[in-house]
């Protein structure tokens, strides 16, 4: 591990320059800000220094507080008082004069030694923020403090409540910055001359801990405080440590900015002792540990730099996985059965890309460079030049077998040949071929282009030189990988298989479907509930899908009427205009009391209730376990068959697929908080409540019960799972 520390040295017109070293991005370290107070002390007390400049190496300043000492700590990590003590006494107001030189980013606690200073300086390019709040904490260093009296109330509670970072140009309108570099090598010359100019009377020192003129008038703040308040239970319902900032923030405006840091002292530890803190932590690291996987990318193997990938199938998946591709400059080939299908598939890709322009993530001659990279085909004849080809066709076993048939003849014997099916097994897809080495499922999530997951399915007989490609693949396409074995719905849809079947149970129980998805959407935090989610994927695909797992699972399944009703009333969500909502002309979705008849006959068929006027009252709290639970069960199944390579993966490609609360820290994570004694208690419970007719249902697995059994967490036993399919 390299040393955090800082380096000094005193330029010929007396400004000392204080240098943050940590490669490579200059967390801050304890160890780090202990060498930087020490050496700020020592330019206070030499008398040939006039003025300090603190720059960061690496031509970066700081990403914030190292966040490894999150989990090094115990209660979630806590903030030194000594360390706001030495911001206030030796960084903004001790005898000198302080500048931040700021080059690359100067976020969390980055920004708020930045803000320590007495002035700041940056380059065209620079990113400013404070976002803390992604990981459950608050601002620890003053930011709850500096930054409002910096730049105002409204500006500051929105940059700290999103966790959103500015430009440069915007930090030089709002004040947050005070003078802008031309360019990286005049960074230090302009910052020089502005630590001079302060020490020598021409510009004003300031005290950002003290200035109040950027501050809203008390009754105006008020509202400020209270508009905040209520959009953030509003956006983030349940969730306590926005409240705890906005608690820091509104009793520093009343009490000034000194007692304002006392009590951000009080709220960061409050912040950091709950679960969310430790949950987003959690999912902060295992995000970043899916790409490590033992036997692969710790071995002597390189991945190799693919270049030409051909996709096949231009609707709605194939078209956004191009997209994908082309904006990561990958040159491609989509392959079509026909010309107007190929139309179809490129209007698609030139639809995604104005969209993305549209919305400012790209510029037009960005989108046009993007779209030259991509050729359409309706042959083979240009495969023998590609390293990889993905294909994206409907969920046809036949079709899926003559394709790769085909493929083995029509590319290189090192093309890497992948399928993108959501729950056929890999196996099968290559059945007819002998190419079973370098078939690789690459399962995305609609829209291919925007969601961030990227399951990579893994056979008994896939090579690792073809995992560690698609791996790479997936990094430079900006995808989490969560690599996974090979079986019905690999990680993400076998485990929810359960989720549509106890919504679905539920309203056959008696319930309103409008009521669950309130529930799961408005207090547990899922993006949608289930019957809207059903309704985007449309009850067509549910039925198909759900078919596989009633195939595959028979003994453990419920089987309702429900979605099949649902498909011969023609009620297929969206795509239809009505599903178990009914659709506007944009598509806004709003109850819909004709699906009630349709409700009703399968309530009857279901004969769950022995008096259908009397369904059971459940609370919103065990509606959320009467869903969640049975999820949480499959998901034992997949860490006891070593589906995932690590318990944490299951976590991220949770949140990152399907939603799960990242707050939450992912469906394991949940479970352990929740623990496996409960859930097992409560499975039981739910099976005695519906009866034989679906108690099968929520019977506990073995991993399961030998949890609640021992105390043990769900997390710990999946890394002695010794049945891996990876």
């Amino acid at each position: 591990m390299p040393e955090a520390t800082t380096q000094y040295r005193v330029e010929s017109d007396g400004v000392a320059v204080i240098t943050l070293a940590y490669p490579p991005l200059n967390a801050l370290h304890p160890q780090l800000l202990k060498s930087l107070f020490e050496n700020l002390d020592r330019a206070h007390r030499d008398p040939s220094v006039k003025a300090v400049v603190v720059v960061g190496s690496n031509n970066n300043f700081s990403p914030g507080f190292d966040i490894q000492q999150f989990r090094n700590q115990a209660g979630g990590g806590g903030i030194d008082n000594q360390i706001n003590a030495a911001i206030c006494s030796v960084l903004e107001g001790g005898p000198k004069p302080t500048v931040a030189a700021i080059n690359g980013v100067a976020l969390g606690g980055g920004l708020e030694v930045a803000m320590g200073c007495n002035a700041r300086v940056c380059t065209p390019g620079t990113r400013l923020g404070l976002p803390e709040l992604s990981l459950g904490i608050i601002p620890g260093f003053g930011g709850t403090q500096r930054l409002p009296r910096l730049i105002g109330l409204k500006k500051s509670i929105e940059m700290m409540l999103t966790s959103q970072p500015i430009k440069h140009e915007a930090a030089l309108q709002l004040g947050l910055v005070d003078a802008l570099a031309p360019s990286l090598d005049q960074l230090l010359p302009v910052a020089r001359k502005y630590a001079l100019d302060m020490a020598e009377g021409r510009k004003p020192r300031v005290l950002s801990l003290n200035r109040t003129d950027r501050l809203e008038p008390l009754s105006e703040a008020l509202g400020i405080f209270e508009f905040a308040r209520m959009e953030a239970t509003k956006k983030a319902p349940g969730l306590k440590h926005p409240q705890l900032c906005l608690d820091a923030i509104q009793y520093g405006v009343e009490h000034g900015g000194a007692a304002g840091l006392v009590k951000e002292g009080e709220s960061f530890s409050q912040a950091a002792s709950l679960d969310t803190h430790k949950a987003l932590v959690h999912i902060f690291f295992a995000q970043r540990s899916t790409k490590k996987i033992a036997g692969i990318t710790d071995t002597d193997l390189k991945p190799r730099q693919l270049k030409t990938v051909a996709v096949i199938g231009g609707g709605l998946m194939g078209s956004g996985i191009a997209t994908a591709l082309i904006l990561s400059r990958f040159n491609v080939i989509l392959k079509e059965v026909n010309q107007q299908f190929l139309d179809g598939g490129m209007s698609r890709i030139k639809s995604n890309l104005n969209s993305r322009v549209k919305k400012g993530a790209m510029s037009q001659a960005q989108a046009d460079v993007a779209l030259s990279k991509v050729k359409g085909a309706l042959d083979y004849a240009d495969f023998k030049k590609v390293d990889m080809v993905i294909e994206a066709v409907i969920e046809d076993i036949p079709l899926k077998q003559r394709i790769f048939a085909d493929l083995e003849k029509e590319t290189r014997p090192d093309c890497i040949l992948s399928t993108n099916t959501s729950t056929i097994d890999i196996n099968l897809v290559g059945q007819k071929t002998k190419a079973s080495d370098r078939i690789v499922g690459a399962h995305f999530f609609s829209p291919a282009h925007v969601m961030p997951l990227l399951e990579i399915v893994k056979t008994e007989h896939t090579s690792k030189q073809v995992i560690l490609d698609t791996l790479d693949l997936s990094s430079r396409i900006k995808k989490t990988p969560v690599l996974v074995g090979n079986c019905t719905g690999f990680a993400v849809n076998r485990v929810f298989f359960p989720y549509t079947m106890a919504a679905c149970m539920l309203v056959d129980m008696g319930l309103n479907p409008y009521n669950i998805d309130k529930v799961i959407a408005g207090k547990f935090g899922m993006p949608m509930g289930p019957f809207r989610l059903n309704d985007l994927v449309g009850s067509d695909i549910g039925l198909h899908v759900g078919k596989n797992f009633l195939d595959s699972f028979p003994e453990r399944v419920y089987v309702t009427n429900l979605i099949p009703l649902m498909n011969q009333h023609k009620r297929l969500g969206e795509k239809s205009g009505k599903g178990f909502y009914k659709f506007d002309d944009k598509r806004k979705a709003s109850p819909d009391a004709e699906i009630m008849p349709i409700i009703t006959e399968s309530r009857t068929s279901a004969g769950l209730l022995k008096d259908p006027t009397k369904p059971p009252r459940l609370t919103d709290q065990e509606v959320i376990e009467f869903i969640f639970f049975p999820v949480v069960n499959e998901g034992c199944r997949v860490l006891s068959e070593g589906i995932v390579d690590k318990a944490a993966d299951l976590d991220v490609a949770t949140v990152m697929s399907m939603g799960f609360p990242a707050t939450k820290g992912g469906l394991i994570f949940w479970a352990d908080l929740v623990g496996a004694a409960y859930i097992v208690k409560k499975l039981e419970a739910f099976a005695s409540m519906v009866g034989p007719k679906a108690a099968d249902f929520f019977t506990p697995c073995d991993y399961l019960l030998s949890a609640a059994r021992s105390g043990r967490k769900l997390e710990e036993g999946a890394s002695k799972s010794t049945s891996s399919k990876l």
